[in-house]
């Protein structure tokens, strides 16, 4: 079976975010105190939601934190219609980490998040699974689409950045260019029908003074994971080292952050590794499905 560690979402270099032509380009080098560049261009956080969909549709791909600023972002997964109740089950009682925003019907590859999209294609990057296997990483999934696919929208932390950003609590993976990390855990999900596995967290570096804003700022917007589930030492998750994620890009830390972490919508997949469904198509790890639903539509207050 393919292991955990060899799961992690290909880098976010510039050949994997090479962009069309009527994407900005992305300077060569910066002076290590100027914030980096987007990957997907030095304007990716400025596209719109249908800008951004349209570029990833002509190929270009790279991970999607920081993008179409102030849009709901979402994670994807596919599964055949027979597993489509074992899917909703699963994240009926695990909703922080699969806190639904769309179902869709089975064959349907539309989603009322967004106008006109197509989820075969308005994706950065794709995950295809064949029981429990990861057997392709494309950048669209015509090919591989069946008539009986239901996909699961389930809310993304990095909807809730925008709040974090605003009440000063820095991102270093976007200060830094980076793909968020993401971790597998100790901890193991609610079991749902044939469905199980452990959760994945998402984690990020938070300074002292800015922990209480980042619980506050989260705790308000429950339909994109809500508040950590964890802070500080990550040996209480049954993480052994926070330089080697399982999914995204290793996120340096400065010298008095604490790591916060997130419950995280990559939680189906491992269910997908632990359970071996005979099919499933999902996106790749901080690549997201960016919707045209605006971030503070998920705000509680």
């Amino acid at each position: 079976m393919t292991s955990v560690a060899s799961l992690s979402s290909p880098d976010s270099s510039a050949s994997e975010a090479s962009p069309a032509p009527s994407a900005p380009s992305t300077p060569a080098r910066r002076p290590s105190q100027e914030r980096p560049a987007h990957p997907l261009g030095a304007h990716a956080h400025a596209w719109t939601p249908e800008q951004a969909r349209a570029m990833f549709r002509s190929g270009v791909s790279g991970p999607t934190a920081g993008i179409a600023a102030g849009h709901t972002q979402a994670n994807l997964i596919s599964v055949p219609a027979d597993w489509a109740y074992d899917m909703l089950l699963f994240c009926q009682r695990n909703p922080v980490p699969c806190p639904l925003l769309d179902v869709t019907d089975a064959g349907s590859w539309t989603t009322r998040l967004a106008a006109g999209t197509d989820l075969r294609t308005d994706l950065p990057r794709y995950r295809v699974w064949e029981h429990g296997e990861l057997v392709d990483e494309p950048t669209d999934v015509v090919g591989r689409w069946r008539d009986d696919l239901v996909s699961f929208l389930i809310g993304c932390s990095f909807t809730f950045e925008w709040a974090l950003g605003a009440a000063g609590v820095p991102l270093r993976h976007i200060e830094q260019g980076r793909n968020v990390s993401m971790y597998v855990t100790a901890r193991q999900c609610r079991p749902a029908g044939r469905l199980h596995g452990p959760l994945v967290v998402s984690m990020r570096p938070v300074p002292p003074e800015h922990l209480a804003a980042a619980i506050r700022e989260t705790s308000l917007m429950p339909a994109v994971h809500g508040s950590p589930v964890h802070c500080g030492e990550p040996s209480g998750l049954g993480i052994r080292s926070l330089a080697h994620p399982d999914f995204g890009d290793t996120v340096e830390a400065e010298p008095d952050d604490i790591p916060v972490f997130w419950a995280c919508g990559v939680t189906p997949q491992a269910a997908v590794m632990a359970s071996r469904p005979p099919f499933a198509i999902t996106h790749a790890p901080g690549r997201m499905f960016v919707t045209d639903a605006r971030d503070e539509q998920y705000r509680v207050a």
